[in-house]
């Protein structure tokens, strides 16, 4: 099993020095990853710059991109903008889709909330002609650029519940999920749904399984970490966030050790971790570990 890193983007106060620090140290580490995520309404920076700046600074790591919220962009240029992100990372693109579930971001950039499972499926489609150089629209010229990835980037599904990872079976190349323990058997349970779903769809190639969640490391992991997952999912309520946030338990060395071993038996490829904290002592801390 890989072990990938998230930039700390959904940190408050976050500095350019802060984000260069953890690119380069993150591409020099032992980690297969350098992730991040897309909220609108929040005061994080916006995915695809952040993505595009980590491509010219890294050489090896892979760019992972979960998740994009897909129906909340103009199809044709997401599939443009994504081309370009493999073109400058040289072909280490990895993209997550999802449908999100804040209307908020979805009115702030004025897009419809409605049928977003359906959009976002007619979407990966139309990505996928974009990159095979097919036209996405009537008589059109092809948008290009091509990606350097044969056929474009790897498209993972940002699918939680079983209805829509047997959904995904029909367009994703695999599953990035989330879980906030992260609980072993929550994970595994909708790893074999996913494949179940892709021997039922006749996919030859089994998906590939990626999960994340958030971890805090040092003397005030417990404290850091609440305080992150009561910032970050305000939106539900305070009752909500507070009773969320005792369930995520990568507090401590040990506990991500025992997560790591968790994580590996449920049948992951990759596990990505989530700073709580934008300070590299939480990266170096998790190189040890790894």
């Amino acid at each position: 099993m890989e072990i990938g890193m998230t930039l700390p983007t959904m940190v408050s106060g976050l500095r350019r020095e802060d984000l260069l620090a953890w690119m380069r140290a993150t591409d020099a580490g032992p980690f297969s990853s350098l992730a991040g995520g897309e909220r609108i309404t929040y005061p994080n920076q916006e995915l695809l710059m952040t993505m595009a700046a980590a491509a010219s600074v890294t050489e090896r790591i892979r760019l992972a991109l979960t998740v994009v919220v897909l129906p909340m962009h103009s199809t044709g240029l997401i599939a443009k903008q994504l081309a370009t992100l493999d073109v400058l990372s040289g072909g280490r693109l990895s993209v997550g889709v999802g449908v999100g579930g804040r209307e908020e971001d979805y009115k702030a950039v004025g897009a419809s909330f409605g049928r977003r499972l359906a959009r976002m499926e007619e979407q990966v489609a139309l990505l996928r002609r974009s990159w095979a150089g097919e036209p996405i629209e009537g008589n059109a010229a092809p948008i290009g650029p091509r990606p350097v990835q044969e056929g474009g980037p790897e498209i993972l599904a940002g699918s939680l519940m079983p209805k829509s990872i047997r959904r995904a079976a029909r367009w994703a190349d695999g599953l990035c999920g989330f879980s906030f323990g992260p609980a072993q058997d929550e994970i595994a349970s909708a790893f074999e749904v996913a494949r179940s779903a892709w021997r039922e769809e006749g996919r030859t190639k089994p998906p590939r399984l990626v999960t994340s969640c958030w971890y805090s490391l040092g003397p005030n992991a417990r404290g850091q970490m609440d305080d992150y997952v009561g910032r970050y999912l305000g939106f539900l309520g305070k009752e909500v966030a507070s009773a969320i946030a005792p369930t995520c338990r990568a507090t401590s060395a040990f506990a991500l050790r025992e997560i790591f071993g968790q994580v590996k038996d449920a049948g992951a490829d990759e596990l990505i971790l989530v700073p709580t904290s934008a300070t590299l002592d939480q990266l170096e801390r998790v190189a040890e570990i790894v």
